[in-house]
């Protein structure tokens, strides 16, 4: 699994013209998913958002986490997030999960997720054409992949 976690002063997801999902301070989630995720994956990494110290304390020192702050999140399904480049120019997403696979995982990020943060989160729409708004905050921009917990 892979995310790629952006400290946002404000976030939103758009579908067919329509706001679905808005946020203030807080972190904007893209989420990638592949066969070889479980559950397992799912526990550390929402463990790892909810808790990643990237909000400044009243220092302006990155010591404060997403539940220290008690902020807001939106979480994006993103396939592309396993785009192969090696070959060629037209990037291979052979490794990324079909929906059979991912729908389930996703909707378990998201419920984990929640149960980490007590609190509900946003989500865009799995498989649709969103428009994700942003404001970077920082910028602070953090890659996570489970299948190298470094």
């Amino acid at each position: 699994m892979k995310a790629v976690i952006q400290r946002v002063s404000q976030s939103s997801v758009t579908i067919h013209q329509k706001v679905v999902a808005q946020i203030s301070e807080g972190l904007l989630v893209l989420i990638g998913i592949e066969d070889a995720d479980n559950q397992e994956d799912i526990n550390w990494l929402t463990s790892k958002i909810a808790n990643l110290r990237i909000f400044g304390d009243e220092n302006s020192i990155m010591n404060l986490s997403l539940k220290d702050i008690n902020g807001e999140i939106i979480v994006v399904s993103q396939f592309t997030l396993h785009a192969l480049t090696k070959k060629g120019n037209r990037p291979s997403y052979i490794k990324a999960s079909k929906p059979e696979i991912a729908i389930p995982l996703y909707e378990s990020f998201i419920k984990q997720m929640e149960s980490e943060l007590g609190k509900k989160v946003q989500t865009g729409e799995f498989g649709a054409d969103m428009k994700v708004s942003l404001v970077n905050d920082g910028p602070v921009t953090i890659l996570i992949d489970t299948k190298n917990k470094e």
